[in-house]
């Protein structure tokens, strides 16, 4: 409980930086001004760092103009700015959110509300209310919706099984590596360094052999299946991030803390691992993300009821022809939770790379 609730609060204390970021600047640059008049700080060091946000700013815009292009041939409804500048405007001339309800319409079915009716059974009567409808597809004239909410739900049963097998063979591993002595260690870290650094090839490269294995026992279709090459595919580089991250955790905690009289899995409960927080949520991330974008391996060897969503995304491809705008919005869609993902998790990230447990 102690680990998670240190993430939990480190989430809260981020969302909340976030929220009070805007106005923390503005104060930032009331007192900046008010120094420069008072003569307490150079002008010269003012410009320097206006000139320096204004080209990270700059920077940052050109980094992120294929996501507004992208966001742009969507709202446009046709996506024609997608394969001719053209028709490319800053502002499409009629921006129009129907591909965006196409892809989450079937989350919300057509014709589907939200009712308030409260049935009292013990008196046998029904308080009936007013439905409350908060979108209706059918009246944007959407009439079959895209696959998204069955593609999202088999990309979050594949990519929760995914962190689960992974995580309880990578935690121990990292920390027999880190911490434990035994025969033939040496080797094991080996074979570690080695499949990091040639796992990926492999895996593609066996794919073909791995697809015949996987239909000879009947579960080429299986989202556990998949799940579990997933895993065994993170385990290598992940243990050896999480390993290394360890390896900067003073032994002198771990030494107290027997001192104190607690049993070795208190230890590694109380100690190792929330002192490995950050490289814990690097390392969940990795591989969240693994289960949640592989696209190759999925399109291989599920089924069309299986489909995730980056094979569902593929699928919108048609032999002759390609709905752009519908393809940009499933796209986004698909990203946004991505690109969340990393927003919040850049401080740990960043601390879980630093390869030292006394960082983030």
């Amino acid at each position: 409980m102690g680990l998670l609730a240190n993430i939990g609060r480190k989430l809260s204390e981020d969302a909340k930086n976030v929220a009070t970021t805007p106005v923390d600047t503005l104060r930032n640059w009331k007192y900046t001004v008010e120094a420069v008049q008072r003569g307490e700080v150079p002008a010269s060091e003012v410009v320097k760092v206006a000139v320096s946000t204004i080209l990270a700013t700059v920077m940052v815009l050109v980094l992120l103009f294929p996501i507004y292009w992208i966001l742009m041939a969507a709202l446009s409804g046709s996506g024609a700015s997608l394969y001719t500048s053209e028709s490319f405007r800053l502002v499409p001339a009629n921006p129009t959110l129907k591909p965006f309800i196409w892809v989450i319409g079937d989350l919300i079915v057509p014709g589907y509300a939200i009712s308030l009716s409260i049935p009292l059974t013990d008196l046998a009567v029904v308080f009936n209310t007013p439905e409350i409808t908060i979108l209706d597809a059918a009246n944007y004239g959407i009439d079959r919706p895209s696959s998204f909410k069955k593609f999202l739900w088999n990309s979050v049963t594949v990519a929760i099984p995914t962190v689960l097998i992974a995580m309880s063979l990578i935690i121990p591993a990292a920390y027999a590596l880190s911490r434990q002595e035994f025969l033939l260690r040496r080797k094991v870290l080996f074979l570690y360094v080695l499949m990091t650094q040639v796992g990926g090839g492999l895996g593609v490269a066996l794919l073909i052999g791995m697809y015949a294995i996987y239909v000879q026992f009947g579960i080429n279709d299986s989202k556990l299946a998949l799940a579990v090459y997933y895993a065994a595919t993170a385990v290598p580089f992940n243990t050896w991030l999480l390993k290394t991250y360890m390896d900067g955790i003073p032994v002198s905690y771990e030494e107290a803390a027997v001192v104190d009289g607690a049993p070795p899995w208190r230890v590694v409960t109380e100690v190792i691992l929330p002192m490995s927080a950050a490289g814990l949520a690097t390392v969940f991330i990795f591989i969240f993300l693994t289960g949640w974008t592989e696209f190759v391996v999925a399109q291989t060897l599920l089924g069309t009821e299986n489909y995730t969503l980056p094979v569902g995304l593929y699928s919108l491809v048609g032999e002759y022809s390609i709905p752009w705008a519908r393809f940009s919005a499933f796209a986004l869609t698909f990203a946004t939770p991505i690109m969340l993902v990393y927003l919040f998790a850049q401080r740990y990230i960043e601390g879980g790379l630093s390869f030292s447990g006394m960082e983030g």
